[in-house]
C-alpha cells in the first residue's frame, strides 16, 4: 500500500497527536534515564497538524520541526524533521505507539535505520509522554 497523507487513518491519528504532551520517561543508547545534559529539562511537546515544538521547564525552545506519521505500518512510523535544534535540517526515522493519553516513540539518530522495537540500541532514543489536560 502506498502512503496517502489524506487517508482517513492518517487524519484520525493526527487528531489524536494534537495537543500538549509531558515527557515521563527517557531512554538513550540502551540506558534508561541516562545521566546527561537533559536532566532538569522537563520537556513538553506541543503537536499541531504537522508541526511540533519542544519547550523546556525554563521556557526555552530547543527543538522545533515537522513530522509525518504513517499509522498503516506495523509498527506505526513517524519521521521527525527538525527545523531548529541540534539536528536541524535532518530527518530522524522513528516508530511510535499512541494508546489513549500515552505516546511512545523510538527514533534513530540522523542517518541511521528506523528502529524495529521499543527498546533502544546504540544510536537510538526512546521517549514516553502523557497528554496534558487541556484548559478548555
Amino acid at each position: 500500500m502506498s502512503f496517502d497523507p489524506m487517508d482517513a487513518r492518517v487524519q484520525d491519528e493526527l487528531e489524536r497527536f494534537r495537543g500538549e504532551w509531558k515527557q515521563i520517561a527517557y531512554e538513550r543508547d540502551g540506558e534508561k534515564e541516562p545521566l546527561d545534559e537533559e536532566q532538569g529539562w522537563e520537556p513538553r511537546t506541543t503537536f499541531t497538524d504537522h508541526e511540533f515544538v519542544v519547550t523546556l521547564a525554563d521556557g526555552s525552545v530547543p527543538i522545533r520541526g515537522t513530522y509525518r506519521i504513517d499509522p498503516t505500518q506495523d509498527p506505526k512510523t513517524v519521521d521527525w524533521s527538525d527545523t531548529i535544534g541540534e539536528d536541524a535540517g535532518q530527518t530522524l526515522l522513528a516508530i511510535y505507539s499512541l494508546e489513549g493519553d500515552r505516546l511512545t516513540f523510538c527514533a534513530a539518530y540522523p542517518g541511521l535505520e528506523r528502529p524495529s522495537g521499543f527498546r533502544t540500541r546504540q544510536g537510538q532514543v526512546l521517549r514516553v509522554f502523557v497528554r496534558e489536560p487541556s484548559e478548555r
